[in-house]
């Protein structure tokens, strides 16, 4: 799957790209991946696109102890909106078992919208483009591999020069 183009549907041209991230720490963390990618795919209003390679991280911010992620980008073609988009993923992270207990803590499956389109947006429910994707590698990462000439549209800068710009020991 990682790099794999899917099928086209019947999704209009019109509708938005958009990029989610995933990651899972707990479990058949693969499978989880796998699971989420298929959930999404069959999701209506939302054509799963293309996918990176999966990559193993060390949780971020979590506890000490927290094992590690796999993590990876979803492209994805959809006509909802941006928050119903976001309300896809919170259903699909709790259909898989996923209990927000705490911050950044050990969890089957995280979905994040990083981008939408070229959109930016400050509501209560959501910020975009995400509001730290540009300090992870493990989003960047699997972004780049995806579509590294993408512009960040409040830094206005590629997601490969984002990359970049991190050492390489991070």
């Amino acid at each position: 799957m990682p790099g794999a183009i899917f099928s086209k549907s019947n999704i209009s041209p019109k509708a938005a790209i958009a990029y989610v991230a995933l990651g899972a720490n707990l479990g058949d963390r693969e499978a989880n991946l796998r699971e989420a990618l298929s959930r999404l795919g069959h999701s209506s209003q939302i054509q799963l696109e293309q996918t990176s390679t999966m990559l193993e991280n060390p949780a971020v911010g979590g506890p000490p102890d927290s094992p590690p992620f796999i993590n990876m980008v979803a492209k994805i073609r959809t006509t909802l909106p941006p928050e119903e988009l976001l309300d896809r993923l919170l259903e699909i992270e709790k259909q898989m078992g996923r209990k927000r207990r705490e911050t950044w803590g050990p969890r089957p499956i995280d979905l994040d919208l990083i981008m939408y389109g070229d959109q930016i947006l400050t509501s209560e429910k959501l910020t975009l483009p995400h509001p730290r994707m540009h300090e992870r590698r493990f989003v960047l990462q699997p972004l780049a591999e995806l579509a590294p000439d993408l512009v960040h549209p409040v830094l206005k800068r590629t997601i490969r020069d984002l990359l970049a710009s991190f050492p390489v020991s991070s």
